[in-house]
């Protein structure tokens, strides 16, 4: 077992109160002139939504939103199952989660397919988060005993072909957080989160294009995961948003010959929920409250809003730069900051897979933050071999520990393909 002293307090704080700590963190200069863009990271309930779950996107720097179908579509683009050229499959991963420093804790991710006729198909995916075994205290370090917590999602996904090259489509999920095991801390009960989301997707291929002698296919994919209810740990508690994201980014491949093909990747990632604003404090520090004992924006909106206009104003709610604060609280915001800092929101990946004989590849990848909202940087290896029935993926994460939990750890996908599996059941 794994002794963590006090996680259960860190867990709580950080899942349950995450708007309070944002608001902590950006009222340090609210009262005075800031006078450059600052660390202002957007957090969000259940981040493991987010990360990449199977190794081939986790080869390509994180980007799978455009790239040729597969049985791990569902989380990049349930629109692509459409267009799988096998009548089902089935894929499971398997990604260690910061093992220089405990052995227990890990991402698993199961997912597989079913083509329903020419045009539609079905998904269904099960990623469970687990964080190892914790021993639980309280402040005075008296035990409250031990527990693993975890997180977990279920989705169902439907994807149908609206042309030969357009596809639409769609997944529901239900997502259980449960981090504390209903412990109470500082006479706070807690709870599981709990929710259900949504993903929209769409997709485009065409493979009648060329590009000089060679025979070319272009991908397109768009898709806003997560759209659902907001999740809370504590009945006292402010709800924390789902990390509801906008990732699209096109994808081309260039067939040299019968044996060699190679495609390129770029993809850009918008989380679409609130930015932090900057809360105007007194000559002490403490925040200034207005008469309904909300607390006085200087800069930005308040974030308190629902998941819909939470969505549409994620694209203009950034504070920018204040150049003056009036005695009331009103801000001059210099001009073109807002769209400055709205665009250090959106993080980047890119990519590059080989394929030699549609049986061994080869994969590099690269992912991009801006410093002021996260700093993740990093780049990606992978490679993947087909078999008659298997197929297999590894992907290796070149980064700092200290950014990346991922850093230097491989992650293992396995694919089985049903049809493969009926072939060789004929042979025999």
């Amino acid at each position: 077992m794994i002794k963590r002293k006090g996680l259960s307090i860190v867990l709580l704080v950080l899942m349950a109160s995450t708007s309070q700590l944002i608001k902590a963190q950006n009222t340090a200069n609210a009262s005075t002139i800031r006078s450059e863009l600052q660390l202002n990271t957007i957090t969000t309930a259940v981040p493991f939504l987010l990360i990449a779950p199977d190794s081939r996107g986790g080869g390509l720097g994180d980007a799978g939103v455009s790239t040729s179908p597969d049985a791990n579509s569902i989380h990049w683009n349930p629109a692509k199952l459409a267009f799988m050229e096998k009548e089902g499959g089935v894929s499971l991963t398997y990604s260690p989660w910061l093992k220089n420093l405990v052995g227990d804790i890990n991402l698993s991710y199961l997912s597989a397919y079913k083509r329903l006729n020419r045009i539609s198909t079905l998904g269904m995916s099960l990623r469970y988060f687990s964080l190892g075994e914790i021993n639980f205290t309280d402040i005075n370090n008296q035990s409250l005993g031990t527990f693993k917590p975890n997180e977990w999602a279920l989705d169902l996904a439907y994807s149908m072909q609206l042309s030969r090259q357009f596809s639409f489509g769609m997944a529901l999920r239900y997502i259980n957080s449960n981090l504390t095991n209903g412990i109470t801390v500082n006479n706070t009960d807690t709870r599981p989160g709990r929710s259900v989301a949504a993903d929209v997707s769409a997709y485009y291929q065409n493979k009648e294009l060329r590009l000089g002698d060679y025979k070319t296919t272009l991908r397109a994919g768009i898709n806003i995961s997560n759209i659902g209810a907001k999740m809370s740990y504590t009945d006292n508690a402010e709800n924390d948003f789902l990390p509801t994201n906008l990732r699209l980014g096109p994808a081309l491949t260039l067939d040299f010959d019968d044996y060699n093909a190679i495609t390129f990747i770029v993809e850009a990632n918008k989380l679409l929920v609130p930015t932090p604003p900057i809360y105007l404090t007194d000559e002490n520090g403490a925040v200034v409250k207005d008469a309904n004992a909300d607390p006085v924006i200087v800069a930005g909106q308040n974030p308190n809003v629902s998941v819909m206009s939470g969505i549409l104003g994620s694209f203009t709610d950034a504070p920018g730069i204040v150049e003056s604060v009036g005695p009331s609280g009103e801000a001059s915001i210099k001009k073109g900051s807002v769209l400055t800092e709205e665009l250090s929101e959106i993080s980047y990946s890119a990519g590059v897979e080989y394929w030699y004989d549609k049986q061994l590849a080869i994969r590099l990848g690269y992912f991009y933050e801006n410093p002021l909202k996260g700093n993740r940087q990093y780049l990606t290896f992978g490679f993947g071999f087909k078999l008659s029935v298997f197929g297999f993926d590894a992907s290796y994460l070149v980064g700092n520990a200290q950014q990346n939990p991922l850093a230097n750890t491989f992650r293992f996908s396995i694919k089985l393909n049903f049809d493969d599996f009926s072939s060789q059941n004929e042979e025999e």
